[in-house]
């Protein structure tokens, strides 16, 4: 399907020229103040720097183990469908999707004030969940997650307008350089890589396996690494990394004896909110881009919770 889209007027286009572009950001990093919210002055200044923070051991053993658990239970009584995603080839459970209103412990780790007063300070002022998930690598076999931004894909396919949006991921089980932590590069989400190809219709039904459009060339990650870097976030079970919605990262294949689980959250701010999709095409569904607004802070005075 062919669209036209009027490139004049969006900032973040992408996927409508036949070559690669970089663009500077143009909004802020951090929309709130050192006073709105638990992180100090130096902790802000670095996320701003390097699009994303580490907070290690943020959540206690006991309650890790409790999430892990929780987690496995899930994925053991997920059968394929809309928000379960299944390997290829080891049909082993990839994702799942939408655990914030699955999952009462999940749900609760959402609004649990560990994380989102920090995405509220971040993001300077009230947040909803745009995404969350379980991320499933198992020892010797988990796959590897392509180096991405998600604001493009969340720009392109949900109708994300501006770059306020932070994602969480809760270490379920330890992080390490073996069991394919998430790699991130420093610095990248002060520029907006705007990727080639048209977006093939129902274009997540692969993608969420194996992501080939939406994802920048070879020469865009060169010139960002040579500028930034790279880094990856390590930690215990119960560590937490935040990460600025354009930060590229990505994760290798898990070839060690150990699994790598992580809870992976989104909030986006309310003034923030989904629209039609800047790229033309129809949205995706809900468990992938919330398009329910309603503050986490009024759960439960307006969804029953």
């Amino acid at each position: 399907m062919t669209t036209t889209l009027d490139t004049t007027t969006d900032p973040y286009h992408s996927r409508t020229t036949a070559e690669w572009e970089a663009t500077p950001r143009i909004d802020p990093v951090v929309w709130g103040d050192v006073a709105s919210g638990p992180l100090d002055e130096a902790r802000c200044t670095s996320y701003e720097k390097n699009g994303y923070l580490v907070a290690h051991e943020l959540f206690s053993q006991r309650e890790t183990t409790a999430l892990h658990a929780e987690a496995e239970r899930l994925a053991a009584e997920a059968e394929p469908g809309p928000g379960v995603v299944i390997e290829p080839e080891s049909r082993a459970v990839r994702s799942l999707f939408r655990l914030h209103e699955t999952s009462e412990l999940f749900r609760c780790v959402a609004s649990d004030p560990r994380l989102l007063d920090v995405a509220r300070q971040l993001l300077g002022g009230e947040v909803y969940v745009h995404q969350s998930r379980i991320n499933f690598k198992p020892a010797f076999d988990g796959k590897e997650f392509f180096w991405h931004s998600d604001f493009e894909t969340w720009h392109v396919e949900d109708g994300m307008p501006r770059m306020r949006a932070v994602s969480v991921s809760l270490f379920l089980t330890a992080s390490t350089e073996f069991n394919g932590a998430l790699l991130l590069v420093p610095g990248s989400h002060k520029t907006f890589i705007r990727c080639v190809g048209e977006t093939p219709e129902n274009h997540h039904e692969k993608s969420l396996k194996k992501q080939e459009f939406g994802v920048p060339c070879p020469e865009a990650m060169r010139m960002l690494v040579d500028h930034g870097g790279m880094d990856s976030a390590r930690g215990p079970a119960g560590s937490a990394v935040f990460f600025e919605c354009n930060t590229m990262h990505g994760s290798s294949g898990n070839l060690s004896p150990w699994p790598r689980t992580n809870f992976f959250i989104v909030y986006n701010s309310v003034e923030n909110r989904l629209v039609e999709p800047f790229g033309g095409t129809p949205a995706r569904p809900a468990f992938l881009g919330d398009r329910d607004a309603t503050p986490v802070g009024a759960w439960n005075e307006t969804r029953g919770r």
